[in-house]
């Protein structure tokens, strides 16, 4: 049976530190379905747009999010990390 992961976005310094990802601030989890994987890419596109985060390659960031592994979308984001978790 294939494990179920869900999926956090973090704001975080340049070098993607875990002391600067905070999940206090950070709090909503999405889950790996569809929908969910819209409203990470929702979340990751509004943070953008807010001037949080900068996104170097904004098709590799939807790809990973939408088809690929969330998880890899963070190479492509400065300030700005998605980390996955296994639901137990």
């Amino acid at each position: 049976m294939k494990e179920k992961k869900a999926y956090i976005f973090f704001n975080c310094d340049e070098e993607k530190s875990r002391t600067s990802m905070n999940v206090f601030y950070n709090q909503e989890i999405y889950r790996d379905l569809k929908g969910a994987r819209k409203a990470l890419l929702s979340k990751v596109e509004a943070e953008q747009a807010a001037g949080r985060i900068h996104i170097a390659d904004m098709d590799a960031v939807q790809q990973a999010i939408l088809t690929g592994e969330p998880t890899d979308a963070s190479a492509f984001i400065q300030y700005g990390a998605i980390e996955s978790f296994t639901i137990i």
